[in-house]
């Protein structure tokens, strides 16, 4: 099988065990004797609503809300899909998170709130506490998405801000909760997935302001004063572990992106390439993680350590881009240009870094493919990798090359896959 064909392949098997079609009926709980209200919120909410009716008893009752990104939902009888911003939350959104809300809030003791969540809900499910208006959470989300910040940080200061998340959505609640989560996240804890809407938060107002301070952000009035206020104890603290609320939920985690490095070690195995998977929880700024991946490919062609030729890197993670240029792209585009300047034409190395969900940050492709010439082919267009890299121009470096890898909405979201080929 060819280098490119054989990565792209492998990207393909990653996704398909987190296909929420697939995963979703085998974890589905028993109906209740009352009703079942599904609700949820994220890049997979419309497929697994679908996944949902398929599998759902004609005879059982079911409704429900889920809102999704615009051009991600599917034709859906038994329950209404909303698409809405992401990653800036819109006014659509916000308004059907209050409908959420107050449907939860409306369940009896005897019903089942099915809750779908899945990356990309944080900004999906956006319901600002009172005080703050939607401009200003819109404002605070863009600040806090320039800034480099880890989502598990930018998920501290969006839960304070918040009537829905952070565990207040099974809090509102009488009904038994099931929320079945598809995970976007290092660590794979549903606290960080979606914001965690139900799950406990063990994160503090407090926490919440360090984390403006430290990325450099700073709140528009109406949120930096909630939140100090929260720190001195004027506003409720989002449920914490251990609360009451949280006996009568249960969070399933039903895909990682683990589980989706191993179905493309797999795959990559079967036509005789080695694998070595270097792990699902790789953070940090995408340029920097590239020179260390970079490294360690070239020490698998130059000594055969850890592993010999032909050889597959495969890793997943959410790494950050800290934007300082004016280019277009995201962090699987800035992490292959980075890796195209490490490398510097290594021979035989080829690469691909794609986003689960088919988006790389806000633009209209998954990622890219690195070739071994790509430098020599951009060199001829007149383009400098450095150049771009410093403009953060992932997306026209690869797009001048023709080396996109456009998928369109998968419909799902298990964080970033990535695959180093030495071949």
């Amino acid at each position: 099988m060819e280098a490119r064909e054989l990565l792209l392949g492998s990207f393909r098997a990653a996704l398909s065990v987190a296909d929420p079609l697939q995963v979703v009926p085998r974890e589905l709980p028993k109906h209740p004797r009352g009703r079942t209200l599904v609700v949820g919120a994220g890049k997979a909410a419309g497929a697994m609503a679908l996944a949902v009716e398929r599998s759902w008893p004609a005879e059982a009752p079911l409704e429900g809300v889920v809102i999704t990104r615009y051009g991600h939902g599917l034709p859906v009888s038994r329950i209404r899909v909303v698409e809405a911003g992401h990653p800036v939350p819109d006014d659509k959104g916000e308004a059907a998170a209050r409908e959420i809300l107050a449907a939860a809030r409306a369940l009896g003791p005897e019903d089942l709130l099915l809750a779908l969540v899945s990356g990309g809900g944080s900004s999906l499910l956006a319901l600002p506490v009172p005080g703050i208006p939607m401009a200003d959470l819109k404002a605070l989300t863009k600040a806090l998405l320039a800034s480099g910040a880890p989502i598990q940080d930018m998920n501290t200061v969006r839960k304070h801000l918040s009537a829905i998340q952070g565990g207040r959505l099974a809090a509102a609640t009488r009904a038994q909760v099931v929320s079945l989560v598809i995970s976007d996240v290092t660590g794979d804890d549903p606290t960080h997935i979606a914001s965690g809407p139900c799950a406990p938060d063990p994160s503090t107002f407090a926490e919440a302001i360090e984390v403006c301070a430290r990325y450099g952000v700073e709140p528009p009035a109406s949120i930096a004063g909630h939140l100090a206020r929260g720190a001195r104890g004027e506003e409720a603290e989002t449920p914490k572990p251990g609360d009451p609320a949280f006996a009568r939920v249960e969070n399933r985690v039903i895909a990682t992106a683990h589980a989706s490095l191993d179905a493309a070690a797999a795959f990559v195995a079967k036509h005789g390439v080695a694998p070595l998977i270097l792990g699902d929880s790789v953070t940090g700024e995408a340029r920097e993680v590239a020179k260390a991946y970079g490294a360690l490919a070239r020490e698998v062609r130059g000594h055969a350590q850890p592993v010999g030729p032909p050889a597959a890197l495969i890793s997943g993670g959410e790494t950050t881009v800290t934007v300082r240029g004016k280019g277009r792209g995201g962090r699987c585009t800035e992490f292959l240009l980075s890796l195209a300047v490490d490398l510097a034409g290594s021979k035989g190395t080829w690469a691909l870094a794609c986003d689960t969900d088919g988006i790389d940050g806000s633009e209209d492709n998954a990622g890219a493919i690195l070739t071994p010439d790509a430098l020599a082919r951009a060199a001829a267009l007149g383009l400098e990798a450095k150049a771009m890299l410093a403009e953060n121009d992932g997306y026209g470096f690869f797009s001048a090359l023709g080396d996109l890898v456009v998928t369109g909405p998968t419909r799902t979201n298990v964080n970033d896959y990535r695959i180093i080929l030495v071949a």
